[in-house]
């Protein structure tokens, strides 16, 4: 079943330096039939002004994962690291036992649009750890490209504690991909810029998000040059 969520209902949170749209219960909204999509529980995106963002706060128990849209993202941590992010990279923290960061934005004239991923981990107590990877952006291009796994391993994929694989693809205009899965498993897809058609019959617009069970094999077609996320699931 492909499940569509428009973005135009999402909910949104506005403090003026920050602008949200959550997909899922967070902060000040509360949904006790919008919790999670197994073990994906935050799906966040977010545009943060100049010279503002989050100061130190702790997170515990949740596998983080940060995509730079547009703009710079810093971050610090307590474990010493100290880095930029934009896009082209992505970064996986592990919270574990406890960690505490901060996430600002170095610009002086420019916003940052970021998406940031929670996943529910696999083990819990694990020792806090952070990781940030560079991918080729070339490498999107009518294909899908896997950023974030714990099965696919590689210089330009980030570990996550999950049995999880987050793919990004650049999909250009009436080119199609097919993406294959096992049985039991779910598929979350979401339009970052464009339109595309699931299965011959879905259309998703710009922001719109899927989610899909009891599928094994998805037909992604571009309606106009699109970019988008597919996350593979347990």
């Amino acid at each position: 079943m492909i499940h569509i969520y428009p973005a135009h209902e999402r909910f949104e949170s506005n403090h003026g330096w920050l602008q949200s749209y959550f997909s899922f219960s967070f902060a000040e909204y509360f949904d006790q039939k919008n919790m999670n999509f197994g073990p994906l529980r935050v799906f966040n995106d977010d545009i943060i002004a100049p010279q503002r963002g989050f100061g130190a706060h702790p997170h515990q128990e949740m596998e983080i994962v940060t995509v730079v849209l547009k703009g710079q993202l810093e971050h610090r941590d307590n474990l010493g690291n100290h880095r930029i992010i934009s896009f082209g990279e992505v970064q996986r923290m592990t919270a574990g036992t406890g960690i505490v960061h901060s996430e600002m934005n170095p610009s002086t004239t420019e916003e940052v649009n970021l998406l940031q991923l929670w996943f529910l981990p696999e083990t819990y107590g694990l020792t806090p750890s952070y990781e940030q990877i560079s991918y080729d952006v070339e490498n999107m291009k009518n294909r899908l490209l896997p950023i974030v796994s714990k099965k696919q391993a590689g210089e330009q994929v980030a570990y996550i504690h999950q049995d999880i694989t987050m793919y990004l693809s650049d999909l250009e205009n009436n080119q199609q991909l097919t993406f294959q899965q096992q049985e039991g498993r779910r598929m979350y897809v979401f339009v970052i810029e464009g339109e595309l058609v699931l299965n011959d019959d879905t259309i998703l617009q710009r922001r719109d998000a899927a989610r899909i069970t009891d599928i094994t094999r998805l037909h992604i077609t571009a309606n106009i040059d699109s970019r988008f996320m597919l996350i593979d699931l347990p």
